[in-house]
């Protein structure tokens, strides 16, 4: 079992022991490993139905290999490396099969809703299968259609040193669930239609005041686009250092994905912004054309700038900004759509308050509504979407 079982990585641990505890017949040592394999199923959301099946498929279609990356990037491989994928599925054509008098305990398992359904669709399926080739056919059309990896069942990412890791609860956020801001909405999904049609696409800056949506914007964005492949990897200051080396990882995966950077800015003497700017444009090497980035900040030009940055200007007939201004300006100037998120206007914010309030199924007069809104603003930062959100929630509060 060389291609799916070992290629790449070592044996699974797991499948392993199951597989001798069965034939051994060790009641203990199946036990012991049930409540592992349990533990697993549900981490995994897919703890239902029989988890022995359920188990082995997501470990087939999880598990990133020549045969399966190749698989999503093309049609499946012919020749010596299909030959011995094939060889892999009869393999676990015979897991499936194993059969113990222990098995009960988990062949029709019910405790807990299954949130990745398609693993426990996917492992009926195989159940089924009568050959090798009706499993290859099954695995193979997932790879094509979804991926492989933690990509085929995670949406949204962290990087934690060198491993990219899953977002497991992302907010239901869509777009229509923020109030306003209709110009900006449309050019951002204009942007992000362009880039996964593989059209040219841009860097995208959100900049503007604190509070008025453009980080749910970007969330918004993910939840509407993930079926047709948008991945989201969230980046801090501190990991620019890494970006360089995980480009490499993203180039050839057939994704799309958006680097997510929140609160994007820089102090004076903090020089992180240079790697920055060296993988959006610049660097000898090219950005992978399956990835962007867009940034959120409360400055339009990101990195702070004071007025001794001014000091070495020259007075000749014109003014020249001075290098420093320009080295800190060159990285806000290489986002190539720049879209605005202020402050609403009074009518604006009232009319998020009252568009909020009726999702909310609160019935409150406009006069009586607006004028706590008024009195909740002053005392909590400002006329924006997140003030309005915080006075529904309190009259949702405080009203049971």
């Amino acid at each position: 079992m060389c291609v799916l079982l070992a290629c790449d990585a070592p044996v699974d641990s797991l499948l392993v022991r199951l597989s001798t505890a069965f034939s051994s017949n060790d009641a203990v040592e199946i036990h012991i490993l049930f409540h592992e394999l349990i533990s697993i199923a549900c981490k995994n959301r897919y703890a239902s139905g029989n988890l022995w099946h359920n188990y082995l498929t997501h470990y087939m279609l999880s598990n990133e290999n020549f045969f399966s990356l190749a698989c999503e990037r093309r049609d499946p491989p012919q020749g010596s490396l299909r030959d011995v994928a094939m060889h892999d599925f009869g393999a676990f054509m015979r897991l499936f099969g194993l059969d113990n008098e222990h098995m009960h305990y988990i062949d029709n398992f019910s405790g807990s809703e299954s949130e990745n359904s398609p693993v426990c669709e996917i492992s009926k399926a195989i159940a089924e299968a009568t050959t090798p080739q009706r499993i290859f056919d099954i695995v193979t059309n997932f790879y094509k259609r979804h991926g492989t990896g933690k990509f085929a069942f995670g949406r949204a990412f962290r990087l934690k040193g060198e491993e990219l890791c899953a977002v497991e609860h992302v907010g239901d956020v869509r777009l229509s669930d923020i109030v306003g801001y209709e110009l900006q909405k449309r050019e951002l999904v204009a942007n992000t239609e362009a880039f996964l049609a593989g059209r040219p696409a841009n860097n995208v800056l959100l900049y503007g005041d604190g509070g008025t949506g453009k980080s749910t914007s970007i969330k918004a964005i993910l939840n509407e686009y993930a079926p047709q492949g948008l991945r989201v990897i969230e980046i801090y200051k501190h990991q620019f250092r890494n970006i360089l080396d995980l480009t490499e990882k993203l180039r050839d995966r057939n994704y799309k994905f958006i680097l997510f950077i929140d609160d994007l800015s820089f102090e004076e003497g903090e020089v992180e912004y240079k790697y920055l700017k060296a993988v959006i444009e610049g660097g000898i090497e090219t950005r992978p054309d399956n990835m962007l980035i867009y940034a959120t900040s409360n400055r339009r030009h990101i990195v702070r700038e004071v007025w001794k940055d001014r000091d070495d200007m020259e007075h000749k007939g014109d003014i020249h900004r001075s290098d420093t201004v320009e080295e800190k300006l060159s990285l806000a100037s290489r986002f190539g759509i720049a879209i605005n998120y202020s402050s609403p206007r009074r009518d604006e914010y009232h009319e998020i308050v009252r568009t909020l309030s009726e999702k909310a199924g609160l019935e409150i007069e406009d006069k009586e509504l607006f004028a706590g809104a008024d009195r909740w603003e002053i005392r909590h930062g400002g006329m924006t979407g997140r003030a309005a959100r915080q006075y529904v929630d309190y009259l949702l509060g405080i009203r049971g």
